[in-house]
């Protein structure tokens, strides 16, 4: 770039950049436009595998565990804020990162099992949502799965990640389904408050089987790969773009909007998370029938009879479009996994032909997913081995997530800030605790 009266090789850095501050500018007049991976993020954790969750919890313990969200919510913001900033500061996903400190063999199996996580999840959604639309709509819901499988498949593959990108975004609005249900039944608010604010934790071992397994649902592997590999594809999509390692006079901006990002992004999760278990509290353990609750369609099917056909509606509906918003972020996040593995060329903006194996990949775990729809797999059994991979993954995964953040051969100058390093590793420390529960409780259980 040539300026007035500036010799053409004046170095870059000297370079008035015009397009910066006007992205500043824009930035700071935007707040929606600045909301992008911990938006989808966010609510991509509110899948119907993540509503059976919360549902079950609510139905079976009432408003005992309303707590939990207030609790996990710092904790989320802080290990998501942490991978964006990893993703935006290399330019690469959370698998290339691991492989440029550690073992490659250790970094193959935690990319194993979370392609296998991914698969249960990704069938497991995709029936709930064939379910919940055959409970409005009737025919098959094995026809209804297929369908809306083959949908986000085909949209990923044909739309650009920049158009993709905003129609995931405005799919988070789905998830105001579950907020508007709540207001539609009788609430003791002032229980419910007081169940948020005073956590009342029992020893009992159902007890703590949902408290690990909330915990579990909201804090899962597939959402650190998938949000540090959006950061990264951000860097390349955009020609005024870098990572920052290449351009550290930029990271302040950014940090912000990372920052801002997340929080609005698990905050959002978290408070949908709120209303779904407050909704079946006030619902379904009420009128004791919580022992019926295996699915998010069992969840809408329980609330006709005790909140009627309107709640019923914007529940069900509801995972109709939490499940289209999570499916490309569970086949997603494994296939940037997979192809940072073997340094394939990986990205959702470039056409299939320019990325063949990515989108291989992309198409293998979302046929598979479906698939597992005839496999004649009970639906709750994947839900299980997925809750066990990810326990199994979730809290190494975090630790070697928090060292690679403080590792200057990964970040060069950029360290975490204390408050993400205290909250981050408090948040490991946690994890390592549930996850260890909740596969010994769950294995035993099952």
């Amino acid at each position: 770039m040539k300026v007035r009266g500036q010799s053409h090789l004046m170095p870059e850095s000297m370079i008035p950049d015009v397009r910066i501050q006007k992205e500043d500018r824009c930035a700071s007049t935007g707040f929606l436009v600045r909301l992008g991976p911990g938006l989808i993020t966010g609510a991509a954790d509110d899948d119907p595998s993540g509503i059976a969750t919360y549902s079950q919890a609510g139905a079976e313990f009432g408003y005992a565990l309303l707590w939990t969200m207030l609790f996990s919510f710092p904790l989320m913001a802080a290990m998501q804020e942490i991978c964006a900033r990893l993703g935006r500061i290399t330019g690469v996903g959370i698998a290339a990162n691991l492989k440029k400190v550690y073992s490659k063999h250790w970094v193959y199996l935690g990319v194993l099992l979370l392609c296998i996580a991914n698969l249960f999840n990704v069938g497991a959604d995709i029936l709930a949502m064939g379910s919940a639309t055959q409970l409005v709509l009737g025919g098959s819901a094995t026809l209804y799965a297929v369908v809306f499988g083959g949908l986000s498949l085909l949209l990923q593959i044909f739309v650009p990640y920049r158009k993709y990108v905003r129609y995931l975004r405005w799919l988070t609005w789905s998830l105001s389904a579950y907020v508007a249900t709540a207001f539609l039944v009788h609430i003791p608010w002032l229980t419910a408050l007081r169940s948020t604010l005073l956590p009342s934790i029992s020893l009992s071992r159902g007890y703590l089987i949902a408290l690990v397994g909330v915990l579990g649902t909201t804090i899962s592997p597939y959402l650190f790969f998938w949000q540090t590999s959006e950061e990264a594809e951000e860097t390349r999509v955009h020609a005024q773009e870098f990572p920052l390692k290449k351009k550290p006079w930029k990271a302040a901006p950014h940090f912000r909007r990372i920052a801002l990002d997340t929080r609005v992004g698990m905050g959002l999760s978290n408070v949908v998370a709120f209303f779904i278990m407050l909704t079946t509290a006030a619902t379904i353990h009420v009128s004791a029938t919580g022992s019926v609750i295996q699915s998010s369609a069992d969840a809408a099917r329980a609330l006709e009879p005790v909140a009627g056909k309107l709640a019923f509606l914007l529940f069900a509906l509801g995972i109709v479009g939490t499940g289209m918003l999570a499916l490309p972020v569970l086949a997603g996040s494994a296939a940037y996994a997979v192809a940072e593995l073997f340094r394939w060329r990986a990205s959702l903006e470039q056409k299939a032909e320019r990325a063949p194996k990515f989108y291989a990949v992309l198409a293998i775990a979302t046929i598979a997913g479906v698939g597992l729809n005839f496999s004649g797999i009970n639906p709750i059994r994947a839900l299980f081995w997925s809750a066990v991979a990810n326990g199994i993954v979730a809290g190494p995964l975090m630790f070697l997530t928090m060292l690679l953040s403080t590792h200057p051969t990964v970040v060069g100058q950029f360290r975490l800030p204390a408050h993400l390093r205290i909250v981050g590793w408090i948040a490991t420390g946690m994890m390592f605790m549930a996850s260890l529960l909740f596969i010994a409780g769950s294995i035993r259980q099952w």
